[in-house]
């Protein structure tokens, strides 16, 4: 979908032509003489088009209108949140119609988060997937114009971040939403490889003799029930200095997982595509960066492989050595991800990272506990977590901050090795993350378990493209941090006096006595 900004008035953009305006109408909606101004005016007066966010109204050929569909969308209080819900219902509403040109425009102030939540918005419930349909309906809507009363500069960089936030996070959506026969382990890397056309982005993958060779044991006994070769990708994308600390983002990429040996229901096993929603996210994210060039480096690990079974699965009592050398006991070779995911942690370690963050399809757990709405996130440095909660409010993408306790890995001690790859059913989220923290001593880390909001299930079954706005949001904003505490310490150093340094003092010369005594 093409995406425009323009200045533009509600009057001017009823004379837009298009095939739909959809007018965001705020509680504070200022007062207008243009014929849609007054039918908002008089429809909210009438209680016809109430203040809640996400209401609509239905105008069809109204008096000196270009577009001959419109559509009033309540955004209340005019926040973001406000103006997604809005967007997300006028889009969806007027999917029927099959709309190519749409024009969205607000019709009061709207500040930088307000239009990025409606572009992504718009872009979220336009989205159409067509991959491996033999008569694809791609979506309908080609172009979308989002007027905004004033394209101010901050304005305009929040659209164009949020464009790029778009492309990635339907990128994720796409690989997370192919058939695991269509999203193997190989054509993963090979989509990371495109990624490296991207500016500024590197990308290498290493395969099964590359993982025996690190000794990557729990990675690699995952990966040795299935007939797909396990690849090991590492992104890397240059926007800060050759010097500064990278942050490391590691997604689990299970493309399929049956449980293994410890076999899952069959019940919707179908979904379990979804588990490699995780490395897709780190892909997405690296697509965004490619277009925003935020000043920050970058690192993305995936372990990527199948959970499958055959006669060289690995079994329920197993004892695997890990790259860090501990042993590991897996009790439930369903808990697959975190024996990838540990792997990955040690090698980031390699980067001297200044943060790692893994994002995983960990635990049913976190389901149980936070539904779709929130991702889980668990972190053992403060200013990480509060940067990522910062960030998911900011991009609309949220998550919750669960305990990391040292009295939740308990559950873990094992009689034969190291640690066991599970606990009991009693928080589950949590003790999934306490396994993942053992192998992160080295550095601040995080994890997010998108278990939940990865995708959705039913009759909207599909990928969500969540934590991508998350990641892309706490980027930048680090990017931006830093840049601005380049620019105070050279402010600085410029505000401060030059001390005048005195010339050195000529030798006095030698008195007659001296002299006598040289």
């Amino acid at each position: 979908m093409d995406f425009q900004l323009k200045t533009l008035t509600v009057a001017q953009a009823a004379a837009e032509k298009s095939d739909l305006l959809i007018v965001l109408v705020g509680s504070a909606l200022p007062i207008a003489k243009d014929p849609v101004s007054v039918l908002a005016a008089s429809a909210r007066k009438a209680g016809d088009l109430p203040d809640k966010a996400g209401k609509l109204l239905a105008l069809y050929r109204p008096e000196a209108v270009v577009p001959s569909r419109v559509l009033l969308a309540a955004i209340g209080d005019g926040k973001a949140a406000s103006v997604r819900s809005a967007v997300s219902a006028a889009v969806a509403a007027a999917k029927a119609n099959g709309p190519k040109r749409v024009v969205i425009v607000f019709a009061q102030p709207a500040d930088a988060a307000a239009v990025a939540a409606a572009v992504t918005a718009a872009a979220d419930a336009s989205y159409v997937y067509t991959t491996t349909k033999s008569k694809a309906e791609p979506r309908s809507i080609r172009h979308l114009t989002l007027g905004v009363p004033d394209a101010a500069a901050a304005v305009t960089k929040a659209f164009d971040d949020a464009r790029a936030t778009v492309a990635g996070i339907e990128l994720a959506k796409e690989w997370g939403n192919r058939p695991a026969n269509h999203a193997t382990p190989t054509l993963l890397a090979e989509a990371a490889k495109g990624l490296a056309k991207l500016p500024r982005i590197k990308c290498e993958v290493l395969g099964p003799k590359e993982v025996e060779k690190l000794g990557m044991g729990a990675f690699a006994a995952v990966a040795q029930g299935s007939a797909e070769p396990l690849r090991f990708i590492v992104l890397r994308y240059q926007g800060g200095a050759k010097d500064d600390a990278p942050v490391v983002l590691v997604g689990k990429g299970i493309t399929f997982d049956t449980g293994g040996v410890s076999l899952k229901p069959a019940a919707e096993m179908d979904e379990m595509k979804f588990d490699m929603c995780g490395a897709a996210s780190v892909l997405g994210t690296f697509r965004a960066l490619g277009a925003i060039q935020p000043a920050i480096n970058v690192v993305g690990l995936i372990p990527s492989c199948e959970n499958m079974n055959d006669g060289k699965a690995v079994k329920p009592g197993d004892v695997v050595t890990s790259m860090s050398g501990q042993t590991i006991e897996i009790l439930n070779t369903d808990a697959e991800g975190r024996l990838i995911l540990c792997d990955a942690l040690s090698y980031a370690k390699r980067f001297d990272p200044a943060a790692v963050i893994d994002i995983a399809t960990l635990t049913g757990a976190c389901v149980v506990a936070l539904g779709g709405v929130r991702s889980g996130l668990f972190a053992s440095d403060e200013s990480l977590a509060s940067a990522l909660e910062s960030a998911g409010e900011a991009s609309q993408d949220r998550c919750w901050r669960l305990p990391l306790d040292d009295d939740y890995a308990e559950g873990l001690k094992s009689n034969f090795a190291d640690v066991a790859n599970i606990a009991g059913r009693a928080g589950g989220a949590i003790t999934a993350a306490k396994f993942l923290q053992r192998f992160t001593a080295d550095y601040a880390w995080a994890h997010l378990d998108i278990a939940g909001t990865a995708w959705k299930s039913g009759a909207a079954k599909g990928s969500t493209g969540r934590p991508v706005g998350l990641l892309v949001s706490y980027l930048t904003n680090r990017a931006g941090s830093s840049n601005a505490a380049v620019a105070a310490s050279k402010a600085e150093k410029a505000a401060k006096p030059v001390k005048k340094v005195a010339s050195p003092k000529a030798p006095a010369k030698p008195t007659r006595k001296a002299r006598s005594a040289q």
